[in-house]
């Protein structure tokens, strides 16, 4: 991913459409995003996730805290589930993984509120 610099009071917003994450195996997906994180970008992904890679991600991000350096991430999806699907679905892996998911460092995003139609963060300055 190019990088970009932005100045002492930016917050770089990554947008990564679902055409780049389609090709990419899920460690590499989650590689892409814990690396912007990381860095201390906002990474938004328009296609989102599926269940085992957020569970993945989770994981992952967990093993890299350190309280000096990455004091972990902050992650939304919009919308949770399509419609009318129930546990029994989601349970048997048929989740829908067409939403929007915001992701960013736990000690960047002050608020991230979610209701019916909106995804708010407020995001604080490193």
């Amino acid at each position: 991913m190019p990088e970009v610099t932005p100045g002492d009071d930016g917050v770089q917003i990554d947008l990564i459409s679902g055409a780049r994450m389609e090709g990419l195996a899920s460690m590499e997906k989650i590689r892409l995003i814990l690396d912007g994180v990381r860095d201390g970008n906002i990474v938004i992904l328009e296609e989102g996730l599926s269940p085992d890679e957020e569970s993945k991600l989770i994981e992952v991000t967990m093993t890299e805290i350190s309280p000096d350096e990455f004091n972990g991430i902050e992650i939304e999806t919009y919308p949770q589930s399509q419609g009318g699907q129930g546990f029994l679905g989601r349970l048997m892996g048929k989740e829908e993984t067409k939403k929007l998911t915001v992701i960013g460092p736990a000690n960047q995003i002050q608020t991230l509120h979610k209701d019916e139609n909106l995804i708010s963060a407020l995001v604080s300055r490193k």
